[in-house]
């Protein structure tokens, strides 16, 4: 089955949709480490934030309305030689998993990334065992496995390990 939603950029009016989408990964799974889910007011700061970097936020809109998933590029870490990496995030509602969604976001984060500047595109993936969708998913996509880190995490009573992928993407223009 393929989703068939339209992909283009965070606008504010999407955020308390975003938001609505992210509460359900804090709460009910250990996909995020995130224990509080981030209020409107913090997906506004993390949009204009990304967006003063000329980083990509994108959403997916459903095909009757709505937003049915969202992917962004944040900054890898606070330190400016790192200004050429950045962590991909994806996140789908739970009713448009399992048709295509995942891979359109991907592939269109990963042009606007190149687009930006981004040379080198990191994805942390949580892993409990029992998450095997996005490390495929990744794998689709050319990333590759950059390491592990072991027992890092522990949400709902459980330990977690991270999954760490790495894909270049080659500059533009």
């Amino acid at each position: 089955m393929h989703d068939s939603s339209d992909i283009r950029p965070a606008r504010a009016a999407d955020l308390d949709a975003i938001a609505a989408i992210f509460t359900h990964y804090v709460t009910d799974t250990v996909v995020t480490f995130m224990e509080t889910a981030p209020t409107t007011a913090d997906w506004e700061r993390k949009l204009a934030d990304l967006t003063a970097r000329g980083l990509p936020f994108l959403v997916a809109e459903a095909p009757g309305g709505g937003i049915a998933g969202f992917a962004y590029a944040g900054p890898w870490r606070a330190q400016h030689a790192y200004r050429h990496t950045a962590e991909n995030s994806i996140y789908l509602a739970p009713d448009h998993t399992g048709k295509g969604l995942g891979s359109r976001l991907l592939e269109a984060l990963l042009a606007a990334c190149a687009e930006a500047g981004v040379r080198q595109l990191i994805a942390v993936i949580a892993d409990a065992g029992d998450n095997a969708a996005s490390p495929a998913l990744h794998r689709r996509f050319g990333f590759t496995d950059a390491g592990r880190l072991t027992a890092v995490g522990t949400k709902h009573g459980r330990w977690l390990d991270t999954i760490l992928m790495q894909r270049s993407l080659p500059p533009v223009g």
